[in-house]
């Protein structure tokens, strides 16, 4: 499928065909492309589960407004941040970068100490917030990549994130829910699957400057 055709195949799952279970070759495609989503300096403050467990997600679904895509999806993807992105955390990562770049330390130092410097000086509230920000670019990220492979999938906010973290251990793993994915295939019952697109005309959204 073109990008394009894909886009427009792709739809918010209403209702999964339980019997089709996404392949293990699936699954991997889904976990490479959350990995490779661009984030703010590359900092990666996220984590992903991969839930596959059906007793899991009966209970998962009580948390979701009681959205039946939960326990019927091959599996739910739950998009969590990190809740110490400190320096530790950041220093990791340039130590990641030293070892696959070969970056020289004194070409690394610079940018190093301005994000220590530039996290220290930020509230608790805002970075949790741009951490948010870089969830959201990564179910975008799914979300194409979803279309690409023909993967049914429906993004959810609609559910209770303190729920969800106490019941999947969450707080233990330094990490909180903030997005949920459901993922697999669409059942041919789903009449949401035969909408037509509701978009904007496109000279109402792109504007184009010479």
């Amino acid at each position: 499928m073109s990008n394009i055709k894909a886009l427009n195949w792709r739809y918010a799952t209403k209702k999964f065909n339980e019997d089709k279970i996404l392949s293990e070759e699936k699954i991997k495609v889904l976990k490479q492309a959350f990995n490779l989503t661009a984030t703010s300096y590359g900092l990666q403050p996220l984590k992903m589960l991969i839930i596959s467990n059906k007793e899991i997600q009966k209970k998962l679904r009580s948390f979701s407004m009681d959205q039946q895509q939960v326990d019927t999806a091959s599996h739910v993807l739950v998009i969590c941040i990190e809740n110490r992105v400190d320096e530790d955390f950041i220093t990791n990562y340039f130590k990641r970068v030293k070892y696959l770049r070969e970056t020289p330390e004194e070409i690394l130092k610079p940018f190093h100490d301005f994000l220590i410097n530039d996290f220290k000086m930020k509230e608790i509230e805002e970075i949790e917030s741009w951490a948010i920000n870089q969830a959201y670019l990564a179910l975008g990220t799914l979300l194409t990549v979803c279309a690409a492979e023909e993967i049914d999938a429906c993004p959810m906010e609609g559910f209770e994130p303190e729920k969800y973290d106490e019941f999947l251990g969450l707080p233990e793993k330094n990490l909180r829910s903030v997005l949920v994915l459901p993922v697999g295939y669409r059942s041919e019952n789903d009449e949401f699957s035969k909408f037509k697109k509701v978009r904007r005309p496109l000279e109402e959204v792109i504007i184009e400057i010479d």
